[in-house]
């Protein structure tokens, strides 16, 4: 038997509970710490870390309990973490804690995933509108010309602006409004950051969407059932960008994720 359009999404909103929770899900993250050239502590850690052309760099003793991914004891001494932007990324693991090492616009960092972060504990869902028909529209992207990729610079969720990478617009009709946002493309899919009239009231500040890939005359679906919260409104150490210029919708999209509820 065929699975209904709103079946299908609420599969998808159940996984979307399902994977922020995990133990090492995005509720998880405890903390984001920017490495310089030079070793020193993290709090909450042991050894001594830093970052350089290659990646982040850890040393610690065998007692420190620090693993890498893949190797069968302790590390005691020293190793190389690749960060997420290389493909052949490196965690490691201080007990139930996840370190993941990240690197953004050439900054390097070190993650903390923790399984027993309060906000995890707390979690008791994710709040939503109803499934609407009506929110999944039919969609238009047009790429900029020349299929150029933009930079759009944009404040970030902590405080600092950062370029957004941003390929072309998507034409719609939702609500009998005609409108256009900015997107990126992410693999053969697009996504954007948007806003409207229910952000910072009914729903988190802003939102994230994803669009199925575009047929070669463009066409694609706007799902607003699907605009989702993003990873700063499970912890406030992610560093997520704020709509570009235009993603500001005028009426209230009624419809996707709105708030993390905790108990």
């Amino acid at each position: 038997m065929t699975e209904t359009a709103a079946e299908d999404w609420k599969h998808w909103s159940d996984g979307r509970a399902a994977s922020v929770s995990a133990p090492h899900g995005q509720l998880a993250l405890t903390g984001t710490h920017w490495l310089g050239p030079e070793p020193a502590g993290i709090p909450g850690l042991p050894g001594h870390w830093w970052a350089d052309a290659e990646g982040v760099r850890v040393r610690a003793a065998a007692a420190d309990g620090i693993t890498v991914d893949g190797a069968g004891a302790p590390l005691d001494g020293e190793a190389l973490l690749r960060p997420d932007s290389d493909p052949a990324a490196d965690t490691a693991t201080l007990g139930e804690v996840l370190l993941v090492p990240i690197e953004r616009e050439g900054e390097l960092a070190l993650r903390t995933f923790d399984p027993a972060a309060p906000r995890r504990t707390a979690f008791a869902g994710i709040s939503a509108y109803p499934y609407a028909p009506e929110w999944a529209v039919p969609a238009v992207f047009t790429p900029f010309a020349d299929g150029d990729t933009r930079s759009v610079v944009v404040p970030n969720a902590d405080g600092k602006e950062r370029p957004l990478a941003v390929t072309g617009q998507i034409a719609f009709t939702v609500a009998g409004e005609h409108r256009t946002l900015t997107v990126s493309r992410s693999g053969n899919r697009l996504s954007g950051v948007i806003a409207d009239a229910t952000s910072g009231i009914d729903t988190y500040r802003f939102r994230f969407i994803t669009l199925p890939a575009p047929d070669a005359e463009g066409r694609t679906v706007l799902d607003l059932n699907r605009a989702y919260l993003p990873p700063c409104a499970f912890s406030d150490h992610f560093i997520c960008p704020f709509p570009p210029p235009g993603n500001r919708l005028d009426f209230a999209v009624e419809a996707g994720e709105r708030q993390v509820l905790s108990r």
